[in-house]
């Protein structure tokens, strides 16, 4: 059996995930107060109280979904015995998921990773004034499809294919006319939906360099270690172990295309058989069932969740 953890991106977030983790495991409460320290302030109340429009804000979202993911891992590692080397062939995250899987591989500690999305979180937001970027989802079509759609619709402003998330389903970001022009121009080709998406910038696209270049500063000031296990970067679908290989795909992930179908499959041709989604919601995991023939995808986020891995490594 080949084991793959995969950890969730911006969308996943939900007030009230990981507190039953804080409530039952000393080893989740620990990486809350790891990163309310680093951020300097009570991003875990937030995390299990809300208000729900304050955790969705993307400087909230992104280091607070890394925490649930990280309090997960931990309590993995403690209570049902998980060492990742040894007991996974890669890690992978969905766009900031990629800092949780870099965080649980010990490529950078818990609140370097909360300080990054932070500051990544920030700079994403302020990249592009409010209103003046969107992004959109095409359902029904493939990804050079789906691309085509972005480069017609563009007309000199900026449209391109922002994730990859693959079973027919691409999300292309840029300017608002342009990414309204491509939603409109899919529904004559084909798409069986097409939709603009409820964010609050336009993620993934090259209208995202201010943020870029902020990361580029913020990586250059933090030590990052070889990960224990491979990484799959979003933006080569295939792994990374040298620091300064991996510094060069989390700056280009935030103008890039995030690569989930290449990603995951790359894993499974790899001969990743299981895929566990560590973290908040089970997005992953249900695109994973549809992306890799064969393989099983479960979502690791409760005690419950926990109780059922730590079961079945016994057995």
């Amino acid at each position: 059996m080949s084991v793959a953890f995969v950890f969730p991106g911006q969308g996943s977030q939900a007030v009230g995930m990981g507190k039953s983790l804080a409530a039952n495991f000393a080893a989740a409460r620990q990486v809350f107060e790891e990163v309310d320290t680093a951020l300097d302030s009570k991003l875990s109340a937030v995390i299990f109280e809300g208000p729900a429009d304050t955790l969705t804000l993307t400087e909230n979202a992104q280091p607070a979904l890394m925490a649930v993911s990280l309090a997960t891992f931990r309590v993995l590692e403690k209570e049902a015995g998980l060492k990742l080397e040894g007991d996974a062939q890669f890690v992978a995250g969905h766009s900031l998921g990629e800092y949780s899987a870099l965080a649980a591989a010990g490529a950078f500690t818990v609140a370097d990773a909360a300080r990054l999305l932070r500051t990544r979180g920030q700079a994403m937001q302020k990249a592009v004034p409010v209103g003046a970027g969107a992004m959109a989802a095409l359902i029904g079509l493939e990804f050079d499809a789906a691309s085509a759609i972005a480069a017609d619709a563009a007309q000199g402003e900026v449209c391109q294919a922002a994730n990859d998330n693959g079973a027919g389903q691409v999300v292309v970001s840029g300017n608002k006319a342009a990414v309204e022009r491509a939603v409109e121009i899919a529904k004559t080709r084909g798409a069986k939906r097409a939709m603009l998406l409820p964010v609050s910038a336009p993620f993934h696209c090259a209208l995202m360099q201010p943020a870029a270049d902020v990361m580029a500063d913020a990586l250059a000031k933090v030590t990052l270690k070889p990960p224990s296990v491979p990484v799959v970067a979003n933006v080569l679908a295939k792994p990374v172990r040298e620091p300064t290989e991996i510094v060069r795909a989390l700056v280009a992930q935030v103008t890039g295309t995030v690569r989930w179908r290449e990603s995951v499959g790359y894993m499974a041709g790899a001969g990743v058989t299981n895929f566990y989604e560590v973290g908040a919601g089970k997005v992953l995991s249900g695109l994973i069932k549809r992306l890799a023939d064969g393989a099983s995808a479960s979502a690791i986020g409760s005690p419950e969740d926990i109780a059922s891995f730590k079961a079945g490594r016994n057995t």
